[in-house]
């Protein structure tokens, strides 16, 4: 048997599904085996039935899209008659809401800001970034948790400007 024969076979072999074959002829002996494909469990959440006040108390979960950040945004702008904008993460990180877990955080929902002060830390790869808020106004919303994994452009405070 050629080389090009036993490849051809074991491409055949990989396509057909089948995870072992042994050939015995006069002149050859082949067995080609293979790991079966490993099983992939799928799971669906489970949502439970929650009333529709306790959902609009709820912070916004850390894994939201930017289409429910836009109606994050713009409920928060009929609600409150006022202008509101996204302190977004500008990397992928570990967020923080403190430079340490004994301070207290650098804002909470209520606190009034100012530009250029910082409103929280974003750890990426052992660097410590603080990140700045670019305009003044009272953080309304803080939907991120402490120490959870943010990604790039994620909305960790929705702040009203004065």
């Amino acid at each position: 048997m050629k080389t090009s024969e036993i490849r051809d076979l074991i491409d055949f072999i990989s396509k057909s599904g089948l995870n072992e074959v042994n050939i015995e002829t006069k002149e050859l002996k082949l067995s080609v085996k293979r790991e079966p494909d490993q099983k992939v469990f799928k799971s669906t959440p489970v949502v439970a039935p929650v009333a529709t006040q306790a959902i609009a108390a709820q912070p916004v979960a850390a894994t939201q899209n930017a289409p429910a950040a836009k109606v994050e945004k713009a409920a928060a702008e009929v609600s409150s008659g006022k202008k509101t904008v996204e302190i977004k993460s500008p990397m992928i990180g570990t967020f923080y809401r403190s430079s340490n877990p004994d301070t207290p955080p650098f804002v909470s929902v209520g606190d009034k800001i100012s530009k250029g002060q910082t409103v929280c830390i974003i750890e990426a790869m052992k660097l410590f970034n603080e990140i700045e808020s670019e305009f003044s106004g009272t953080i309304v919303k803080a939907p991120v948790e402490n120490a959870t994994p943010v990604e790039y452009d994620q909305v960790l405070f929705v702040v009203e400007l004065d």
